[in-house]
Parts: structure tokens; C-alpha cells; sequence
């Protein structure tokens, strides 16, 4: 598996990302999507995880509007500056940049998946609702059913018209993102034309996947890294 930064062009300017190739044939693809900190090392070492499981993985660095960079996990004040320019429509920009990129490399659209964390698993909701690929996971995305603490609009609407196969992975002692949120939204993708599941981790909190964070739980993120695998494996076959 070999990792390397690379540079696409968007309507908005060049867009750094972070692509990793796995050793052999790759089975699909996955789009990661960055927390709210951006495209660090730990972003980086979970696209390298995605590569080690068969899947050309690239992450794209949502936050070149604002001339890019991350933030510390302790350090949240940097955050919102580094959101200035980010929108829902830009995001999707984006990602539309990062799923042609894949097509060039030879993957349809149907071998195509999308993981995200925090920040990104709320975008990983957004796909799924306004764009078809082969499927997509967020890890506890805030802003979803309800607001969160970023300046975003919830997604819980879109539900009965999600175009993509989703996944959501939560945990019942996220201070962000409360079990009733979740509980909602599980009621309102009940109605969607596609298959959906959500899932709950009891005593994790936000950011339960990270191994670098203080919240970092590590058997609801072996779990839910399990349920991720499995679900690419489901829907990008």
C-alpha cells in the first residue's frame, strides 16, 4: 500500500487530497472524509486503513477555500476560521471533483463508496442524499437530525430521499449528538427507497474511532470499522 498527497482542480481552485493505493487489484473505491480538523495525520492513517482493505482510498482537503491546513484536537478555536467558504454545495463540489478523479482511474460510479468522521459524517449524509454512488458510513455525524455545532442546516429532511445506501454509527455518550437525535433519525429513514442502518455504541463518546483523541473507544471503533467494511462489502460488490 503506498500513500501520497496529489492535487485536483475544482471550480473553486486546486484541492489537495490524500490518496492511498492498496498493494494488488483494488476492489473499489472510498472517498474519506475529514473531521472538522481537517486532513491530519489521523485522516491520513485511516485512508492508509481503507487502502490495507482493498479500496483505493482518497481524502479530500475540504478546506482549501480558507487556504487550508488543520487544526489540534484541543485546539477548536482554529476550527471555524477554517471553515470560512465551506458550504453544503461547496462540499459537494468537492466531492463531485474527488468521485471524477476515481472514474478516471477506472471505477463506475457503483464501486464508489464514502466514509466520515464528525464534520464528515454529516457529509456523508449530504451524498447520500443528493448523489447515487455505491454506498456510504458516517461516524458520528452532528448536524444531522438536529443542529449541531458547526453552521449547518439539518439533513434528517433529505431521509426519504436518500439516493445512496447509508450507514450511521453513534455513540450514547456523545454529549453533541443526543440518543433521542438518533432515535429520530433511525424513524425517518424508514421511509427511504434505499438501505439504511444505524447503529449505537453504549459508554462511547464523539470521536470514539479516533486513536489519537481522549474519547478514543476502542471497542466500539473496532466495531464500527467492522460494520464499515462490511457494509462496502454489501453494497460495492
Amino acid at each position: 500500500m503506498t500513500g501520497s498527497m496529489i492535487t485536483l482542480d475544482t471550480p473553486d481552485g486546486t484541492m489537495e487530497c490524500y490518496d492511498a493505493t492498496p498493494d494488488g487489484d483494488a476492489r473499489g473505491a472510498v472517498i474519506v472524509i475529514q473531521e472538522a480538523f481537517g486532513v491530519n495525520e489521523h485522516i491520513q492513517d485511516v485512508t492508509r486503513r481503507v487502502a490495507a482493505a482493498g479500496y483505493r482510498a482518497v481524502a479530500p482537503a475540504l478546506f482549501h477555500r480558507a487556504g487550508g491546513g488543520t487544526a489540534g484536537y484541543d485546539d477548536f478555536a482554529s476550527v471555524l476560521p477554517l471553515f470560512e467558504g465551506v458550504t453544503d454545495d461547496g462540499v459537494l463540489v468537492d466531492v463531485d471533483a474527488t468521485t471524477l478523479h476515481l472514474r478516471a482511474q477506472g471505477f463506475d460510479d457503483r464501486k464508489i463508496g464514502i466514509v466520515g468522521f464528525c464534520f464528515g459524517g454529516r457529509v456523508t449524509f449530504l451524498v447520500a442524499a443528493r448523489r447515487a454512488i455505491g454506498a456510504a458510513v458516517g461516524f458520528y455525524g452532528g448536524g444531522i437530525a438536529s443542529k449541531g455545532m458547526l453552521p449547518f442546516d439539518p439533513l434528517i429532511g433529505e431521509a426519504a430521499t436518500l439516493r445512496t445506501p447509508w450507514l450511521g454509527l453513534f455513540g450514547d455518550a456523545d454529549a453533541g449528538i443526543p440518543v433521542e437525535a438518533v432515535e429520530a433519525l433511525r424513524g425517518a429513514l424508514a421511509s427511504a427507497p434505499v438501505a439504511t442502518e444505524v447503529v449505537r455504541f453504549p459508554g462511547a463518546e464523539h470521536g470514539f474511532h479516533c486513536d489519537v483523541r481522549a474519547s478514543f473507544h476502542p471497542q466500539a471503533a473496532a466495531a464500527g470499522w467492522a460494520h464499515t467494511l462490511g457494509w462496502f462489502e454489501a453494497h460495492l460488490a
